[in-house]
């Protein structure tokens, strides 16, 4: 039997998952690719998202739980992921940008993983894992 081609459900990108207090779901890209799916493919428009500012480093998501606010801590915990899983991970305090996942975009022909955002705030944390 041959597989259709058109409803081939691509892999899942390839992600460190964390949960945090209160049962909160955080996923950090591992590759530039793998970063693009999880910002563009996978995040709800909802989801929280995070990078780490004017260096390369994961795109991390913090998934949206319907009808609750993460608190600040809990944003805190997931920039300060996106702070570890960057070039950053060895310094001290890192500015991290945050924004719903809605306001990350693609530019036409810019390379994997780079996005555009919107809308974002700048949380600073040192790089740390839950």
């Amino acid at each position: 039997m041959k597989e259709n081609k058109h409803h081939h459900k691509p892999s899942p990108p390839k992600a460190w998952t964390y949960t945090l207090p209160g049962d909160w779901t955080v996923m950090a890209g591992k590759t530039d690719t793998d970063n693009e799916r999880l910002s563009l493919k996978i995040a709800a428009p909802d989801d929280w998202w995070f990078h780490v500012r004017s260096m390369p480093g994961s795109h991390v998501i913090l998934r949206a739980k319907p009808g609750i606010e993460p608190d600040r801590d809990t944003k805190k915990m997931a920039a300060a992921i996106a702070a570890y899983h960057s070039r950053a991970r060895g310094g001290g305090v890192t500015a991290v940008s945050c924004t719903r996942a809605r306001f990350v975009t693609k530019a036409k022909g810019a390379r994997a993983g780079t996005v555009n955002i919107r809308k974002d705030i700048v949380i600073k944390v040192r790089p740390a894992l839950p």
